[in-house]
């Protein structure tokens, strides 16, 4: 499988640990890390994960961030939005989207506590990879 990852560069320290990761997990699976992109947001990451997947070199995707409770109930909007969105771009692609995204609701500490969410993403993608092939 040709896997491409997508994470936030928001709550950077988190999420860079959660991209090392998911390439490590990636790695013991025997998938080939296609490409890693950054993009601003959790926000973001449903548009750049749809362009990877139109390309004929990616078989599946991973989606990481770690969205951080605040003050307001952005932290809910934002992940909520983002899930939708990546199901959508998983049923419109028919490729497989792991669902790294943390959140919401989380302390500091819980996301970093959550790093390995990233590795049971590419578990997901690559599962669902093989099963779709299956079908």
């Amino acid at each position: 499988m040709r896997l491409a990852i997508v994470a936030s560069r928001f709550n950077q320290e988190i999420v860079d640990s959660m991209v090392e990761r998911a390439v490590d997990r990636a790695r013991e699976l025997g998938l080939k890390v296609t490409t890693v992109v950054r993009v601003p947001g959790t926000f973001e990451v449903p548009l750049a994960v749809q362009r990877l997947l139109e390309r004929s070199d990616v078989d599946g995707a991973v989606a990481l961030g770690a969205v951080i409770k605040g003050e307001t109930k952005h932290d809910e909007v934002i992940t909520q939005a983002a899930a939708d969105a990546l199901i959508e771009v998983s049923l419109r692609t028919g490729k497989p989207v792991g669902l790294g995204i943390t959140g919401p609701g989380m302390t500091y500490k819980q996301a970093k506590a959550r790093i390995d969410a990233a590795a049971r993403a590419v578990d997901a993608a690559n599962s669902m990879h093989d099963l779709l092939h299956g079908l």
